[in-house]
């Protein structure tokens, strides 16, 4: 079951900032600074103010947790989100490329097959026998 309103999931940007402050644990200014730096991009109304997915809540939430727990500094934590969004896209590429790949064996075999089919089945197969024969010379008299 979707724990979303209808219509919603975790992309959909809702909260306010003051809203996404409370749920990640920071402050409002400190999320307009991440921001700025391209950390977190949080969606914008027509007016220009900010609004936060829960995953951009789960992203504040995991900046906080590198720059707290480990040290990282934010530009080592941009760099690290943005590797993780890397691995992202290419996992998803890769489960692509292999859906195209199982396609291109399906069609592949589908043709053999159809091939197969149209040989002529009047055609029998014919068995090929070989023999040795050993010649030995007769010594001249």
């Amino acid at each position: 079951m979707n724990p979303f309103p209808p219509g919603t999931d975790e992309d959909t940007p809702v909260f306010v900032i003051s809203v996404a402050a409370q749920l990640s644990g920071l402050h409002a200014q400190t999320l307009r600074g991440y921001d700025r730096q391209g950390l977190v991009s949080p969606g914008r109304t027509s007016g220009g103010g900010r609004r936060y997915s829960m995953r951009d809540i789960a992203l504040l939430r995991e900046v906080q947790r590198l720059s707290q727990e480990h040290g990282v500094n934010l530009a080592g934590i941009k760099r690290i989100i943005e590797l993780e969004n890397e691995v992202d896209a290419l996992r998803a590429r890769v489960v692509e490329l292999s859906e195209e790949l199982a396609a291109a064996f399906a069609a592949a075999e589908q043709a053999a097959a159809a091939i197969h089919k149209s040989y002529r089945h009047e055609l029998v197969p014919v068995r090929q026998q070989t023999a040795l024969v050993v010649w030995r010379p007769q010594p001249r008299r």
